[in-house]
C-alpha cells in the first residue's frame, strides 16, 4: 500500500484539529458524555451508511481506488464509515465547547427564524430538483427532520450553539471536501446534483453535513436531558 492510498484516511484527521485545539478547555468533560454521544452517532450513522451504500450502488457517486486503503465493508470504503464517526464526534465536541465558552450568548428567536427560513429553502429545493437524486434526498430529508425539530419545539434553547458549531465545522468540512474533489477521491454524477458548488464542493454536501449534525445533536441532547443511564 502506498501513501497515496491513505489520502482519504489522513485527510479525515483534519477534523480532529479543532477539537484538539479546544481540548484545553477544562470545563468540557467530553469523555463523560460519550454515553449520550455514541447512541446518537450510531443511529445517525446507520441512516447515512444505508444512504451511502445505495447511492454508491446507483453510481450517483463513486470512489477513486487510487486514494483509498482498499478496505471495504458492505461495498463501502472504510473511510466513508469513519466519516460518520469522526465528523459528528468533532462537531459535538465543538458544540459542547461553545456551550461552556459562550454560555450566556443565546439568540433562540433569531435562530428559530433561521431554521424556518432553512425549512422553506430546503423544501423548495427538494421540489424543484426532485428528479436529481442527490439534491432531492438531501433537501427532502433535511426539510422533514428540520420541520420535525422545529415544530416539536424542544430544541429551541439549543439552536444558538448548534448553528455556531455548524459554521465552525464547515471550516474543516469544506477544506477536506475541496481537497477530495480536487484529486478526485469522490466523483459525483452531475445528472443528480444542482450543478452548484462552493470551493468545488457540491452544495448538496453542505446540506448533507447540516442533516448529519442536526440528527446527532438533537438525539444527543435528548439523551443528555433524560440522564437515565
Amino acid at each position: 500500500m502506498e501513501i497515496q492510498n491513505l489520502s482519504y484516511l489522513l485527510l479525515l484527521l483534519i477534523f480532529l484539529v479543532i477539537p484538539v485545539a479546544l481540548s484545553f478547555q477544562k470545563k468540557v468533560r467530553f469523555v463523560f458524555r460519550l454515553k449520550y454521544i455514541l447512541p446518537a452517532v450510531i443511529f445517525a450513522g446507520a441512516i447515512f451508511v444505508m444512504w451511502d451504500i445505495r447511492f454508491t450502488q446507483m453510481r450517483i457517486w463513486s470512489f477513486n481506488a487510487d486514494y483509498l486503503s482498499g478496505i471495504e465493508l458492505l461495498g463501502l470504503p472504510i473511510e466513508e464509515w469513519l466519516v460518520f464517526l469522526i465528523i459528528p464526534l468533532s462537531s459535538i465536541y465543538i458544540y459542547e465547547w461553545l456551550k461552556v465558552r459562550f454560555e450566556d450568548f443565546e439568540k433562540p428567536n433569531v435562530f428559530l427564524i433561521v431554521s424556518l427560513v432553512f425549512l422553506l429553502i430546503t423544501g423548495v429545493l427538494a421540489y424543484v430538483f426532485r428528479t436529481r437524486m442527490f439534491s432531492f434526498f438531501t433537501f427532502f430529508l433535511s426539510a422533514i427532520y428540520l420541520g420535525y425539530t422545529v415544530f416539536r419545539n424542544r430544541f429551541k434553547k439549543y439552536y444558538t450553539k448548534f448553528y455556531l458549531a455548524l459554521v465552525i465545522s464547515l471550516i474543516p468540512f469544506l477544506t477536506v471536501s475541496a481537497i477530495l474533489n480536487s484529486f478526485p477521491v469522490i466523483v459525483y454524477d452531475s445528472a443528480h446534483t444542482m450543478g452548484l458548488a462552493l470551493f468545488g464542493v457540491p452544495v448538496e454536501k453542505i446540506g448533507y453535513l447540516f442533516l448529519l449534525l442536526l440528527i446527532n445533536v438533537t438525539i444527543y441532547e435528548y439523551l443528555n436531558n433524560r440522564r437515565r443511564y
